[in-house]
């Protein structure tokens, strides 16, 4: 099962490699270089998961999502250069756009619906959620045979017209587009439903490892918000952390089920919270800093000074522990109370334990911080009383 599964994962890297062949031909225009990034990471991931954990439909949902991602791509890419970049050059270009067009919706399924459906553990929440996954297989034939045939674009942004259209079918695919849309997203809706009911009934471990997957895919959509201004600034810093955001997807998700460092994900979260919030103030006091110095220096001297950035700089780097230690504390208060109360609590019994002498009131100390900070259902406290040897009292 491990050989099936790497040679699939081998084989789907071969794919994408093809396609980003033939956008570095000329293509690069029409196909981004990040989306071949993620289907590697989806294919590498698939693959150890199966092979660690083959009985787990996970894996598999990774590796068949990566691998018709990847034929995908390849086709769209094959149909671009052999009828815009280099009209002829290529054989059954067309037949290329063609299966680019039919498969479009076949590898969002796996990762939007069917993923988020059975992770972490390869089943349902409970038997009744099957009921999405026989919809989602359902629907797929209907959806892929009126796209393979419906006139149109057939590869998405290039204008290229889908080869074996049906003209006669325009009105049933004009009509079906707003059905098929809905039924997506209401899946997909219910996929991620089914994995917050999840969340909120389970524990321990199984937490830990949705929490990996849910802070992974809530990057996304934050992302998708915030990186206008990152891709008018710099396009290739855009197209990298794009591909970094997306494709942590499945590296979360791997990390979750092979339970590596699984329970890392609380500090993450936590240092996420802090330092979100410090570096978007910083940038804002910095900028602003440097505005109202440089209007200083006009209104002063007439002219801009380099000053101002400096000034600004040392100012924003005095500033960050304290900002970074007052967040700290408001994050450790607002959204982790339990581990607040706990660290307030030995802080006090370390205050207690350097001015106390009285071994009574120590031990009910101890005891009292033991409670407080491990919350177990029993404590005991044993004192050793034994007698001072003869001879250590004589000496």
């Amino acid at each position: 099962m491990a050989f099936f599964a790497w040679g699939i994962c081998a084989l789907t890297l071969v794919l994408i490699s093809g396609s980003l062949v033939l956008a570095l031909l000329g293509t690069t225009r029409f196909v981004g270089l990040d989306i071949p990034l993620v289907g590697v990471s989806g294919a590498l991931v698939g693959g150890l998961v199966v092979s660690r954990r083959p009985g787990n439909p996970v894996g598999w949902f990774f590796l068949a999502g990566a691998f018709i991602g990847g034929l995908h791509s390849l086709a769209a890419a094959y149909a671009i250069y052999g009828l815009l970049v280099d009209p002829g050059s290529l054989p059954f270009a067309g037949l290329g756009a063609w299966f680019s067009k039919a498969t479009q919706i076949v590898g969002p399924v796996f990762g939007f619906v069917l993923l988020p459906l059975y992770f972490p553990n390869g089943r349902p929440p409970t038997p009744r959620w099957r009921l999405i996954t026989w919809i989602t297989l359902g629907l797929l034939p209907v959806v892929m045979v009126p796209a393979a045939f419906s006139p149109g674009e057939a590869v998405y942004g290039t204008g290229i017209p889908n080869p074996l259209a049906v003209e006669a079918l325009r009105p049933a695919a004009d009509a079906l587009r707003p059905f098929v849309l809905a039924s997506y997203i209401g899946l997909m809706f219910a996929a991620a439903l089914s994995l917050v009911v999840r969340l909120v009934r389970s524990e321990g471990e199984e937490r830990q490892q949705i929490e990996w997957f849910v802070f992974a895919a809530a990057l996304v959509p934050v992302w998708f918000v915030l990186n206008a201004p990152v891709e008018q600034a710099s396009p290739v810093l855009f197209g990298v952390l794009d591909s970094l955001v997306i494709s942590g997807v499945p590296v979360a998700a791997g990390i979750a089920i092979l339970r590596y460092r699984l329970y890392d994900i609380d500090r993450i979260i936590n240092r996420t919270i802090v330092y979100a919030p410090l570096t978007a103030v910083l940038i804002v006091l910095y900028f602003g800093a440097i505005v109202v110095s440089q209007q200083a220096f006009i209104f002063l001297t007439g002219e801009q000074s380099t000053l101002a950035v400096v000034a600004s700089t040392l100012a924003i780097a005095a500033l960050f522990n304290p900002l970074r230690r007052r967040t700290q504390a408001f994050v450790d208060r607002r959204f982790y109370r339990r581990k607040y109360n706990a660290a307030k609590t030995l802080e006090n019994f370390a205050g207690t334990l350097r001015n106390e002498t009285d071994l009574g009131a120590l031990s009910d100390e101890l005891v009292w911080a033991v409670r407080e900070t491990m919350q177990p259902a029993h404590v005991s406290l044993w004192l050793r009383t034994d007698a001072v040897p003869e001879n250590e009292r004589q000496g």
